[in-house]
């Protein structure tokens, strides 16, 4: 008898590298965020790991965003698991009040959509502080950043700043991404707040 294993995903880029984390991080039960919906896809994923106990709040500005994450997760049956708000992602703390396992980002612009609506500096600190004040101990905030568009570095020195400036002690933060990439390609933050 031949076993064979399920294939290695591809990690090209950031974000199949957050969703390896977020299989690691993410169990039954657990209640996650994702910060900023986009075409859904991120969204999903959580709906499937956090189980029937487990909620997903998702956040997002654009009406065309939180539509498609609707339809995906009408489309498998697991719209009982989140609840979609279109709103921006500074709002989170006026909308989630239990503690997190995992807080996702995805910044810049809706893949496919409008590439003038994008994240911003300002809202996305703002997501970021409310992050950790709900995190659980053990909990991850992931961000994926993309400094090649129009807006994108600042948003990067933002968040750059903001990972510098947390006390190592009580977090742990990471920067990973490819090497083999043009300047100003996407890579991956993660901060797991200490046990």
């Amino acid at each position: 008898m031949t076993c064979i294993p399920p294939p290695i995903p591809p990690l090209r880029g950031p974000v199949p590298l957050s969703h390896l984390f977020l299989s690691r991080f993410v169990r039954d039960g657990h209640c996650v965020v994702d910060a900023t919906c986009g075409n859904g896809h991120d969204t999903l994923l959580l709906a499937e790991l956090v189980g029937d106990r487990g909620h997903v709040w998702g956040f997002d500005i654009q009406h065309q965003a939180i539509a498609e994450t609707r339809r995906r997760l009408d489309e498998v049956g697991l719209s009982n698991r989140a609840t979609l708000l279109h709103r921006g992602h500074e709002e989170l703390a006026h909308h989630v009040a239990v503690p997190l396992q995992v807080v996702l980002f995805n910044l810049g612009y809706c893949p496919g959509g409008d590439r003038t609506i994008i994240t911003l500096p300002g809202t996305t600190g703002s997501a970021l502080e409310q992050s950790l004040r709900l995190l659980a101990a053990g909990g991850v905030v992931m961000v994926t950043v993309y400094p090649g568009h129009d807006g994108g570095s600042e948003e990067q020195a933002t968040v750059e700043a903001w990972v510098a400036g947390l006390n190592q002690r009580y977090f742990h933060s990471w920067r990973m991404g490819q090497t083999n990439v043009a300047p100003g390609a996407p890579y991956l933050l993660l901060v797991q707040r200490a046990s």
